[in-house]
């Protein structure tokens, strides 16, 4: 079957950049060269050509299995259904966007020129076929392969093949849209009348532009204090039907006025907004320009959408690969089967004595990983709860938008865009189940805070960033003056104090200490309840040695159980026995003189009116001697090659 390209059909496209809608777009084919992936969500670039001229543009998304299968390919041709031209800034040249294509032809001979052959002459450039024969092929003085004039197609003076006229319906395409649009609701004519553009298709310098989106996540009302007085503001993310999100900002005026209107899982037209380059430390969703909504902008719910229905976008992290994500300003998505689940707690702001309710749930994957995820305001209330009661079920949770600290190791922490979904039907979660229910239940499991040290504002470090001596510490007291920092060293534990407080009571639910209740049992603060018994938790300093010198460090449970070797409660036990033995002294012999890997912070503490460094330890593992060799072998390289 020959095909060919539409005459002059970039000059058709570029003397109508936005058509009003698809019914708009005249018969144009283009030849497809320089087709590329542009390594970002299933996307690929192009070049379209129709003999004369060139414009590079974008496919939509959805025709990745045509290009896949071959449907779509380099020097192929392509019909364009609905498309936009977008302006390049800095240049007078414009940029394609195709809305929607279909496949023509898979690939020519070569690529089309408009010098080649007489257009009189009606040639066609022909499909590459292997078993073409002489009897219906002519070879051009080019070399083109020609195929002969049929009698039944209809042809322009510049030979392009037109199809037969077919029979005239009894109203016009224009009637019928024209009908239509008068018994429409204000938010479908807003949707014939301004054609819908998708979301990848939008930057800072197009003009006006209408989306079709759902609220896939909404945060609350905030209010807010600067120079200017103070304000309030919301944020949405929004999904087109691509899947492809952007999230967008209301302040003041346009935040009440749009509030209530923006429900979550609704669908609306929008239109008349700003957009700008999205700032890294505030963004949620993956796209480079974020939207800012006016009071003047225009939101119309789109009623009779149920077959729009974007999918939440989940980018899972396993928990084992949160370390390089600690105190970064990207947010991740984590998937995991629920082990422990904390009753709510009241926690006050310091910044406007706010009372906010908090809940802590641990989760785990694959990995053998748990990691503490605190569910904040609403979702402590509702989600927290609703966890809380199905708990022995191990039911499992995927959260979108969660903030990565560095509380103990890893934590993380729920924010005013977070989604959680419980039991999602989403193949992961049904992989996560089968995992459980086979081996993972039986699995012993360690938090990966235990694996990942505490970070500086780069992310997580390893045993070997940041390694000094400790007396980089001794000679250095105003270390920790402006922030916290952070360094590795290796060292021996050398001394504990027998006789210091090494442990305090703690509530079994939140950690935080509790006081003896009148009457019987123990008080916790937090979780403002009264329990029969606690649990014991370590809070010590230990005294460490290296080469250079000796200092004191402050451990907390975790790190303490790593060096003395048994929990706060077993060791208690030790020191509750009096013998000959004496087993709890016995057992701090057996800490000391052992070298480990820290992970330490230093701060300034002020004290009796006077300045002290405290260096607390926030991770510690043992001495892996190979690695620790190779990397004695690499500063030795290094000391070598800036000699």
């Amino acid at each position: 079957m020959a095909k060919t390209v539409t005459p002059d059909a970039i000059a058709i496209m570029r003397s109508n950049p936005s058509p009003d809608s698809s019914a708009d777009v005249p018969e144009i084919v283009v030849q497809v060269l320089d087709l590329k992936s542009t390594g970002s969500r299933s996307r690929f670039m192009f070049t379209a050509n129709d003999g004369k001229m060139k414009l590079k543009g974008i496919l939509p998304s959805n025709v990745e299995s045509e290009i896949l299968s071959g449907s779509i390919q380099n020097l192929g041709l392509m019909r364009i259904l609905d498309y936009t031209l977008n302006d390049i800034p800095n240049k007078s040249d414009k940029y394609l966007v195709v809305n929607k294509c279909e496949a023509v032809s898979p690939a020519l001979e070569m690529e089309v020129k408009s010098d080649v052959g007489d257009p009189d002459s009606g040639i066609l450039l022909k499909l590459k076929q292997e078993n073409e024969t002489a009897s219906d092929v002519k070879v051009g003085e080019s070399g083109i392969l020609l195929k002969p004039r049929q009698e039944n197609q209809v042809r322009t003076a510049a030979g392009v093949p037109l199809k037969p006229k077919q029979e005239m319906v009894a109203k016009s395409a224009a009637q019928i849209v024209h009908e239509q649009h008068r018994n429409m609701a204000p938010a479908a004519r807003l949707a014939m009348t301004r054609r819908v553009h998708p979301l990848v298709s939008l930057n800072p310098y197009q003009g006006s532009w209408t989306i079709k989106v759902r609220v896939t996540s909404k945060g609350s009302m905030r209010t807010y204090r600067n120079t200017k007085g103070e304000g309030c503001v919301f944020n949405v993310e929004l999904t087109d039907e691509d899947g492809t999100q952007i999230q967008a900002t209301m302040f003041n005026q346009a935040a009440k006025k749009f509030f209530d209107k923006l429900e979550m899982g609704k669908v609306y037209y929008i239109s008349k907004g700003t957009l700008k380059v999205a700032n890294k430390q505030f963004k949620t969703v993956q796209n480079d320009y974020e939207m800012t909504l006016n009071e003047n902008s225009e939101v119309e719910e789109a009623s009779n959408e149920a077959s729009f229905v974007p999918e939440t976008k989940f980018t899972f992290v396993p928990i084992d690969m949160l370390g390089p994500h600690v105190n970064g300003k990207e947010l991740v998505d984590v998937i995991g089967v629920v082990q422990r689940v904390s009753p709510t707690m009241s926690i006050r702001r310091k910044s406007n004595n706010e009372i906010i309710p908090k809940r802590d749930i641990t989760i785990a994957d694959e990995t053998k990983k748990t990691v503490v995820v605190s569910l904040w305001n609403e979702l402590a209330t509702t989600v927290g709860q609703e966890l809380l009661d199905s708990a022995d079920q191990s039911p499992i949770v995927a959260i979108k938008s969660l903030k990565v600290g560095d509380f103990q190791g890893v934590s993380l922490s729920t924010v005013n865009n977070s989604i959680v979904k419980v039991n999602p039907e989403t193949p992961e979660a049904k992989k996560l189940r089968s995992w459980f229910d086979s081996e993972g239940k039986a699995s012993s499991m360690d938090s990966v805070g235990s694996g990942i040290m505490a970070s500086s504002r780069n992310g997580s470090r390893s045993m070997y960033s940041d390694r000094v001596f400790v007396s980089h510490f001794t000679s250095n007291p105003s270390l920790g003056e402006d922030k916290p920092a952070f360094f590795s060293v290796r060292a021996y534990v050398s001394f504990i104090k027998p006789d210091q407080t090494m442990w305090y009571r703690a509530c079994k639910t939140c950690n935080k200490k509790v006081t003896e209740a009148i009457g019987s049992g123990y008080w916790c603060e937090g979780c403002q309840k009264n329990d029969e018994g606690c649990s014991l938790r370590y809070i010590m300093v230990v005294k460490v040695s290296d080469p250079s010198g000796e200092v004191w460090l402050s451990a907390f449970n975790e790190e303490a159980e790593h060096i003395i070797g048994c929990p706060a409660d077993e060791l208690n036990l030790l020191k509750s026995q009096e013998n000959e033995e004496n087993p709890y002294q016995l057992k701090l012999k057996q800490a000391i003189w052992v070298p480990h890997l820290f992970r330490v912070s230093v701060a300034q503490h002020e004290y009796m009116s006077e300045k002290r460094q405290r260096i607390t330890v926030r991770g510690v593992a043992p001495v892996d001697f190979a690695a620790e060799s190779r990397f004695l072998l690499e500063e030795i390289s290094k000391q070598k090659a800036s000699q």
